[in-house]
């Protein structure tokens, strides 16, 4: 369900529902990368990306990024992102943040001179926290998922 949308990312809320019957099949064989073997045997469920991905489905939330500031750090425009609002923001944890009035996703570098937003690609400078910014700490990103 879309929630909020910004010019840098847009919120959506998680589904997770009790119904066990929901969810893609998950079959837990185990992908070769290499030559294929027979799976004669195999366990075959249904898996929730929600139920796997959500510890705190209250606090959770997934943003759509846009933009290219992060990409070294594996976040391209368009995936999206798990976000859980309950965890503790730390020194070079990926954070979804309110600064000046627009979402932006940085990883937090935290120094004695202060705070740091930094970006994870070099065409992007890092951005320092003042007293004279509006900031919040939205949330941190615990999960990606991307098209392939």
């Amino acid at each position: 369900m879309l929630v909020k949308q910004t010019s840098n990312l847009t919120f959506f809320t998680p589904d997770i529902s009790e119904d066990t019957s929901s969810g893609a099949l998950f079959v837990d064989v185990g992908i070769s990368a290499g030559f294929p073997s027979p799976a004669d045997d195999f366990k075959e469920e249904r898996l929730s990306l929600d139920s796997m991905l959500v510890k705190n489905k209250l606090a959770t939330f997934y943003a759509r990024v846009s933009g290219q500031s992060m990409i070294d750090a594996g976040l391209d425009d368009n995936d999206l992102l798990v976000i859980d609002r309950s965890l503790e923001p730390e020194h070079n944890r990926i954070a979804v943040c309110f600064l000046d009035g627009e979402f932006t996703v940085k990883r937090l570098r935290v120094e004695k001179d202060g705070v740091w937003l930094q970006p994870e690609n070099a065409n992007y400078q890092p951005i320092k926290v003042t007293e004279e910014n509006e900031f919040v700490i939205w949330g941190i990103v615990t999960n990606v998922i991307k098209k392939v």
